[in-house]
């Protein structure tokens, strides 16, 4: 056995003094869907409902003595830092974007205690990045990365070891969600070729996948802050060294859209409360469903700090994703009985869920947005072509992202 598997091995003993593990439960859902053993490791199940407590904890139980620990955070380091610091009875600064939602800024406080004191700067966590590290080197106090740093990988590699544990064996092929690389980059490090792992990034932080393309870590030119467990713009330079011999067809990319698919399943029909960067290793499960069936699946459900204030959202963009939901720009003769002729093509299961007449665009016509949610993709088919039919001109804007900014 490796030094590498000797100190994560080690690391997950003693974090048994702080938490117990988390629970490694079959899906059965999920196994009946993908003729599969489709395992869940229940990373929200942890004190701080996401896996970063592991690697805070590794990082900070190596650091005796020490009275101030520094981060950046996008939420979930934040949580297991703060959990640490009040457990261990020292100091905490931590710095989160301004964009963070405000369960996480709530829970890190409500975890801290009076151990910890929170800084929102930035709108993206590598400005957060930045701030918190020049901060910490003027105050003298030790950072702590979210992934980048050796003891933060051997904690994280510790879920790894309970996972190979409680399933008694390697499984055949492990889903790992992929932010700044830390978690996969510990997992795939103790998994070895024992388990073919495959990485899941969200399609607006797809940092691995630049790195690998380009041989080494890049910086993304935007990164879409939704999946904010998982929206990090650099791959971790020691996560990359880790992580670089993996193949381009191992790294899966998934819209935002689509995550949110699986948060609401999950909710609705599991009973599970996902974040979106939680959701990542679930649906990813569709994209290789040909060559996993018989084997066994593990999935890592990476978080569950999900703000329920951005429930309707989820709900918004999952409805759009499965396309019982679209939105489209209608050109309406400003006549009498022109919008009840409109309201005469609507079928039966086709519900009006927003309705505006926007400026008009000439005397006689007028643009009009609406919104229609239906129970089924297929009605719109039916609804578009009675709509030509009709000689009503309109402009599906559904996937249409710059639009979608500024009118829905």
């Amino acid at each position: 056995m490796s030094e590498f598997h000797d100190k994560a091995r080690a690391a997950e003993q003693a974090m048994r003094s702080v938490f117990p593990e988390t629970p490694l439960q079959r899906n059965a859902l999920l196994s009946e869907r993908y003729e599969a053993d489709i395992w869940l490791k229940r990373e929200d199940l942890s004190p701080v409902r996401s896996y970063k407590i592991r690697g805070a904890f590794n990082a900070m139980r190596k650091q005796p003595g020490r009275d101030l620990f520094v981060c950046a955070s996008a939420g979930n380091h934040a949580q297991g830092v703060a959990y640490m610091c009040k457990h261990m009875g020292v100091r905490g600064v931590i710095f989160m974007p301004v964009t963070t939602p405000q369960q996480k800024i709530q829970k890190t406080r409500m975890f801290g205690g009076g151990q910890v004191e929170v800084h929102l700067t930035g709108d993206y966590f590598d400005d957060t990045l930045h701030a918190a590290q020049a901060w910490c080197a003027a105050q003298g106090g030790h950072f702590l990365s979210p992934f980048d740093d050796a003891d933060v990988i051997e904690g994280q590699a510790s879920l790894a070891v309970e996972i190979e544990r409680q399933l008694g064996a390697a499984p055949d092929h492990v889903i790992l969600p992929v932010g700044g690389g830390g978690m996969s980059a510990g997992v795939s490090t103790w998994f070895g070729g024992r388990a073919h792992c495959l990485f899941v990034e969200p399609s607006g932080g797809a940092c691995l996948r630049a790195a690998l393309a380009a041989g080494h870590p890049v910086t993304l030119d935007h990164v879409d802050t939704f999946v904010d467990g998982a929206a990090v713009g650099r791959i971790g330079e020691k996560t990359f060294d880790l992580l670089k011999s993996v193949h381009l067809s191992d790294v899966l990319s998934l819209s935002e859209d689509r995550i949110c698919a699986t948060i609401i399943e999950m909710l609705n029909v599991e009973g599970i409360v996902l974040e979106p960067a939680g959701a990542l290793a679930i649906e990813a499960v569709e994209e290789i469903r040909s060559f996993v069936r018989g084997k066994s699946v593990v999935c890592v459900t990476s978080g569950g700090n999900f703000d329920f204030e951005r429930l309707p959202e989820v709900k918004e963009r999952a409805q759009r994703y499965s396309g019982v939901k679209k939105y489209f720009v209608l050109r309406l003769p400003q006549r009498p009985g022109a919008l009840r002729e409109f309201l005469d093509i609507l079928g039966p299961e086709d519900d009006i869920a927003r309705f505006e007449y926007l400026k008009k665009s000439a005397r006689n016509f007028g643009s009009v947005l609406i919104g229609i949610e239906t129970s089924r993709p297929e009605n719109f088919e039916r609804l578009f072509a009675h709509l030509d039919d009709a000689g009503m001109v309109y402009t599906d804007i559904t996937k249409d992202e710059t639009l979608a900014q500024f009118i829905i």
